[in-house]
């Protein structure tokens, strides 16, 4: 009564006292066995053990006191004070660190165990793939489900059933689409128009167009980048393949498509080539890599004259792959990459760089 009225005269708020539970009969033996020590001589050190517990026995004297492990500020707080009293008895070989370094959990490390470098995709490339190991079906929005309106079904009188609807869109055919790298030009030219093929990129051209004749297919068109180096092959090859129409497009044009994971020293273009590049090369992609039209009946055979970056890319995204691992491949000169788009929607790669018509000392990648 005494301490309660003093209390109220201080102008004190009384707080609730709370014992702790009550220990059973084996956890009071435990206790006692672990808090229990041997009357010290006067004058006498004691012990490492004797002055700091081990891990051990903080660990399990705080478990038999019955914790409550429902409380996370109770069981954070008693592993931080655990940590504190065992870092200040100067644990041997830096348990101290390591029981400090648990504590503070989540903290990044630099050095071997930092975090891997994670290359965000630009802003134009948008969801371009699902996750890694998925396989998006509609990748190239051609699926005939997402073709089919189906607010209009049933709406109007005789309108077809779905599943004719569905077979509409379908895709019939199956596009082989050949990706022909350039021949070996004069690097050195200041201007684009100076970059002519040299002799022997005169040469490779001539053996690529004797290597797509001797395929016995009836190719449909050549669309070819408007870049020097990729009209002369253009025109070099189709000699070999009369009556095949020629298309020009920009988008085909050489460039930098995406940041490539993991970098390289020796190439490093500006944040707005790949910001101007990226999207272009994207854009051809989209527009020229896909299934079928739902109108077209027969397989198409068609080549695409380009560049090393285009092609690459372009592969890494055909077949789902991360399109930043676009620079790990490598194309010669001149060489024949084969994709096939069936009308499911799936990709396959028949070839990647062939150049096995070439004598080797025909062979150059610059």
């Amino acid at each position: 009564m005494a301490e309660t009225t003093r209390t109220a005269r201080l102008g004190l708020r009384p707080t609730a006292y709370h014992p702790d539970p009550p220990l059973s009969p084996e956890a009071t033996a435990a206790d006692k066995t672990i808090t229990a020590a041997p009357a010290q001589p006067v004058g006498r050190k004691r012990t490492p053990d004797e002055a700091c517990p081990s891990s051990l026995a903080v660990h399990t004297r705080a478990r038999l006191r019955g914790a409550r492990v429902g409380s996370t500020r109770d069981l954070t707080g008693m592993a931080f004070r655990q940590a504190l009293q065992l870092a200040a008895c100067g644990l041997a070989g830096g348990s101290a660190a390591v029981l400090f370094s648990a504590v503070a959990v989540g903290k990044p490390r630099a050095g071997g165990d930092a975090e891997p470098r994670v290359v965000e995709p630009p802003a134009w490339a948008g969801a371009v793939r699902p996750g890694p190991g998925v396989w998006d079906p509609n990748w190239d929005r051609r699926e005939p489900l997402s073709l089919v309106n189906l607010r209009k079904r049933s709406l109007e009188p005789g309108e077809e059933e779905l599943t004719s609807r569905l077979d509409h869109c379908k895709a019939k055919a199956t596009r082989h689409i050949f990706l022909i790298r350039h021949s070996q030009y004069h690097v050195d030219a200041s201007l684009e128009k100076d970059r002519t093929l040299t002799p022997l990129g005169r040469e490779q051209a001539e053996l690529t167009g004797l290597r797509l004749a001797s395929l016995g297919l009836k190719f449909n068109k050549i669309v070819h980048s408007s870049m020097t180096r990729a009209v002369e092959t253009t025109d070099i090859i189709s000699k070999h393949l009369p009556g095949v129409c020629k298309v020009s497009t920009d988008l085909l044009r050489e460039g930098a498509p995406i940041e490539p994971d993991p970098p390289v020293s020796h190439w490093k273009p500006e944040a707005v080539q790949y910001y101007e590049d990226g999207a272009r090369i994207e854009a051809a992609f989209r527009n020229y890599i896909h299934r079928a039209d739902a109108k077209q009946q027969e397989d198409s055979y068609e080549i695409f004259i380009c560049h090393a970056n285009v092609i690459r890319y372009i592969v890494c995204r055909a077949l789902q792959f991360p399109p930043e691992g676009w620079l790990r491949l490598s194309l010669n000169n001149g060489s024949i990459t084969h994709l096939v788009v069936r009308p499911d929607g799936r990709v396959a790669l028949r070839a990647l760089g062939d150049t096995g018509f070439m004598p080797p000392d025909k062979i150059s990648r610059s």
